[in-house]
């Protein structure tokens, strides 16, 4: 059951189709919400469309960023708006003490300005409830990426899956239900326990420089540095490499390119080829985290 959340005022700052299906929601629940950098459509109720952070923010109790936050040069992630949308400490301090900051995930640059600003950040992905969901079409779009990006199918292809997380996991089944030859490859002894009992290869990472030479397509979902130079100098010049790691991936794409492999970053992939599900999983849970964080019943 969603809260009511008549009466309360909420920022809605920049974003993408997903951000939309967010605003119709909280708006259908009574919120007001302020909107800055989003074509909201159809006039909806109780939505208020700003021209500048600072009117967005006026008044208001909760703050809602896109799922990628703040970007690397400072811009809120903002699809629809051409101007850079540069949220500062300055803005912050002028909201109420305590006030939620919601964001799917939170790169430094945001963390530090949370930090000296009296507001509390909240990372939806770092909830299992959205993380889980948000896998399936992180899941479809990787493996859409690879079908549009190799001459063969995925029925009977050697695929790598690096990780087996929430989104590793979904990708792995994918593969699996297709007919694809997967082998994950994890740090975790329970992980690849599991790979196996799902019927999947399942190696470690040392293993991964002997075994990569095999691989037809990589799905890496770890976000750290684990297809080194070293590793992919052993792979063939044929694979393709789907990196779904948050930015800058776990991939040494200047390595790939100079070694003729193609290597693609494929991040926001939920909003990219599912906006409106991806929408509707945001639309589910930020609701209540408004409700929750401000001690609503």
């Amino acid at each position: 059951m969603q809260p009511d959340l008549k009466g309360v005022r909420v920022a809605v700052l920049g974003g993408d189709a997903r951000e939309i299906e967010l605003v119709s929601t909280l708006s259908r629940l009574g919120a007001h919400v302020q909107v800055v950098g989003l074509p909201v459509k159809n006039d909806p109720p109780h939505v208020k469309l700003c021209q500048c952070l600072e009117e967005g923010l006026t008044g208001v109790q909760a703050v809602i960023l896109p799922v990628p936050g703040i970007l690397e040069n400072g811009h809120i992630y903002a699809v629809y708006e051409e101007k850079p949308l540069i949220l500062t400490e300055a803005l912050l301090v002028k909201l109420p003490p305590e006030a939620p900051i919601i964001a799917g995930f939170a790169r430094p640059r945001l963390k530090e300005i949370v930090k000296r600003s009296n507001v509390r950040l909240v990372t939806v992905l770092d909830l299992d409830e959205v993380a889980i969901l948000n896998s399936i079409p992180s899941a479809e779009g990787a493996i859409q990426m690879a079908m549009e990006n190799t001459a063969i199918t995925i029925h009977g292809s050697r695929s790598f899956v690096l990780g087996f997380g929430r989104t590793g996991a979904s990708i792995a089944r994918l593969l699996h239900g297709m007919g694809a030859k997967v082998t994950v490859v994890s740090r975790t002894p329970a992980h690849r326990a599991r790979a196996y009992e799902m019927c999947m290869n399942s190696i470690s990472f040392e293993e991964l420089p002997d075994a990569v030479p095999e691989a037809d397509i990589i799905f890496n979902t770890v976000p750290a540095m684990v297809l080194t130079n070293c590793i992919l100098s052993k792979a063939r010049e044929d694979t393709v490499i789907i990196d779904v790691a948050s930015p800058p991936g776990g991939t040494d794409f200047e390595a790939a390119a100079r070694l003729g492999i193609k290597a693609l970053l494929a991040p926001g992939l939920p909003g990219k080829v599912a906006p409106k599900t991806a929408g509707q999983i945001l639309s589910r849970v930020i609701p209540k985290l408004v409700a929750q964080e401000l001690g609503m019943k």
